[in-house]
């Protein structure tokens, strides 16, 4: 398994490519969210190979096989392990896509990097005065879990937002899976508090019009996580953007209606 250093902090990440071997493929960098491990990306990360991009998959610090270092984290280290796992990787350019902190990550690494080609920004905030946090509801949900809940009862509790009812209700088998998936690779306690603590102090807002990449902003109109009006913030101020709403999506919109966002992210890679 391939691993990267960032000032004394080890990260790793994956690289998959498509079976012809050529070196003339356009990579794809995937960043994960708050606490998350590589899963969350196995739906685009099997649409790309399928459309012929390279793909990276890092390991945030803090989650996977990366090292969890004491907090809080930046926004700002976080950016710079990605330049470090592409630049492991041999990686000159590369299209950045992020989802909720891993859309900071992305934005952050556009202003401080020149390996960025563009940016797909999925269900994230600029951060600043104007963002819309997360409802105290869901940040109840998410963090205040039933002292009589287990391992997997809790998962699927502090989950519950970033989904929709119906998702839910409909996919028993394969949100025991995303359990699976999550206790075998999500953050520690302590390292997702400290992931959190980036987020809560990120702020891109007054930088954002320095980014010229072409950018897609993408977001659920339902999402309970990172409401819909910071995706409206990122599509006014970004120079180059383009705004695609879901109707009714959560904030796993790109799990939940995934051949909806792969069409709508190739479609936007191929243009760029």
């Amino acid at each position: 398994m391939p691993y990267a250093d960032n000032a004394g902090v080890s990260l790793h990440y994956e690289l998959d490519a498509p079976e012809d071997g050529r070196a003339d493929r356009e990579t794809v960098v995937l960043v994960e969210g708050l606490g998350y491990g590589r899963w969350m990306w196995r739906w685009q990360r099997e649409r790309l190979l399928a459309e012929g991009y390279r793909v990276v998959l890092p390991d945030n610090r803090g989650s996977g096989d990366s090292d969890a270092p004491s907090g809080p984290y930046t926004i700002e280290q976080m950016a710079g392990d990605l330049d470090a796992v592409l630049a492991d990787a041999g990686v000159e350019r590369a299209h950045v896509v992020g989802a909720s902190m891993g859309g900071m990550i992305a934005q952050r690494y556009a202003l401080d990097y020149d390996r960025a080609e563009s940016l797909a920004l999925f269900c994230t905030s600029p951060g600043g005065d104007e963002a819309v946090s997360t409802p105290p509801e869901t940040q109840r949900r998410m963090f205040e879990v039933p002292d009589d809940a287990d391992e997997r009862e809790a998962i699927r509790y502090k989950m519950a937002p970033a989904m929709t009812d119906e998702f839910r209700a409909d996919n028993d088998d394969l949100i025991s899976d995303i359990v699976d998936w999550r206790l075998e690779s999500d953050a520690p306690d302590h390292a997702r508090e400290a992931q959190g603590a980036a987020v809560a102090a990120f702020d891109a807002s007054d930088r954002l019009g320095e980014v010229e990449l072409p950018a897609l902003v993408a977001h659920g109109t339902a999402d309970r996580v990172i409401p819909i009006e910071n995706a409206d913030l990122l599509h006014r101020d970004l120079p180059d953007s383009r705004l695609a709403l879901f109707e009714d999506g959560s904030h796993l919109f790109f799990i939940e209606r995934a051949d909806e966002v792969n069409d709508r992210l190739a479609a936007f890679l191929a243009d760029v």
